[in-house]
């Protein structure tokens, strides 16, 4: 089978940092499921993953952390899809990765595509969907279903993958959304996925967020880095909430959160998947859950671009795209060459 992988870590400029490579398919066993991969999209995790270091691969390296296909094969005790089944999901950054035709993966983690998407809509989705949800719902607390409704959250960095799925969810959960993004096309992009009000992040946040009309925030979402922790922690509301994305060497200053009695959530959408945790299958069921909002017109796909085809020189141009930090939404490559 067709794949894309890689042998040493290099610049996203050499030619050899991401090879077309051909595998043997896989056979499911156990949960697994084998799925024929139609599109993947790639996030800044794919591009830290790839970045140059010393190590060299004595066997091709897939990578790649989010896909949509259909179900090819299943394993002897899987029993949530069949054969032909559309789906949409993110992986396990443990095993190989989604950069290639045929792709095994645990069916705890996969949810059913949207019917009302296509494949490079759908996967567009999966991984930022799984941080934002895990982030606002487990993390931080916030009801889904709107017993929230009308609280505030500040999401630092609302324009790229998570936070574009990010405000949609929190709007759907009823809560009033305060977005940063900083140039004329991601603001506009902010707002018509459904944010209250936006902030720029490149100019100090507290006074902007003051003259929204809010003194404080219920909860506070960084999506991008930590350079506002100290302004987040400022306008966070005594025993509010503020979720993470991002491990930092940054100073951390924690008196204002300890007099506040606020709390700090990390949230990494890998940790199910990596630890094996007795909840994996949460991920099955909120992804689901995602496609029936989808399919019912209340959240809608974050797809900005799609490249094609799916091989190395398309998947070097869409690694180069991302780490520029200047993307709205997802970049999908879709179909294979």
């Amino acid at each position: 089978m067709k794949a894309v992988g890689l042998i040493r870590y290099l610049p996203v400029s050499d030619p050899e940092a991401l090879l077309d490579v051909e595998l043997p398919r896989p056979v499911p066993t156990g949960r697994d499921i084998l799925v024929a991969v139609k599109a993947v999209s790639v996030n800044p995790v794919d591009v830290k993953v790839r970045a140059p270091k010393a190590t060299v691969e004595d066997t091709p390296r897939v990578i790649g952390y989010d896909a949509a296909g259909v179900v090819a094969a299943v394993g002897p005790e899987a029993t949530l899809f069949a054969v032909g089944d559309p789906v949409y999901y993110a992986g396990d950054i443990t095993r190989p990765g989604t950069n290639q035709e045929f792709h095994l993966v645990d069916e705890r983690i996969v949810g059913r595509k949207p019917a009302s998407l296509s494949f490079a809509e759908a996967a567009a989705l999966p991984l930022t969907t799984i941080t934002a949800y895990e982030a606002f719902f487990d993390r931080l607390g916030i009801d889904r279903d709107g017993a929230d409704a009308g609280q505030s959250i500040l999401i630092v960095g609302a324009a790229g993958g998570v936070g574009s799925i990010g405000i949609q969810l929190a709007r759907r959960a009823g809560l009033t959304v305060i977005a940063t993004a900083s140039r004329p096309e991601t603001i506009a992009w902010a707002r018509e996925l459904g944010a209250d009000h936006v902030v720029d992040h490149r100019a100090p946040l507290v006074p902007q967020v003051r003259g929204a009309g809010f003194a404080t925030v219920d909860h506070v979402a960084i999506f991008n880095d930590m350079r506002h922790w100290n302004e987040a922690v400022e306008l966070i509301r005594p025993q509010g909430g503020i979720v993470s994305i991002d491990d930092t060497d940054l100073p951390m200053p924690m008196a204002g959160m300890k007099t506040k009695a606020a709390s700090l959530h990390w949230e990494f959408m890998f940790a199910r998947a990596m630890h094996r945790t007795p909840d994996m299958i949460e991920q099955h069921r909120l992804l689901s859950f995602v496609a029936d909002e989808i399919d019912a017109g209340r959240i809608r796909t974050t797809l900005a671009e799609v490249l094609s085809p799916i091989d190395a020189a398309t998947l070097r141009e869409a690694h180069r795209r991302v780490e520029t930090g200047a993307t709205r939404g997802k970049i999908v490559v879709e179909g294979w060459a």
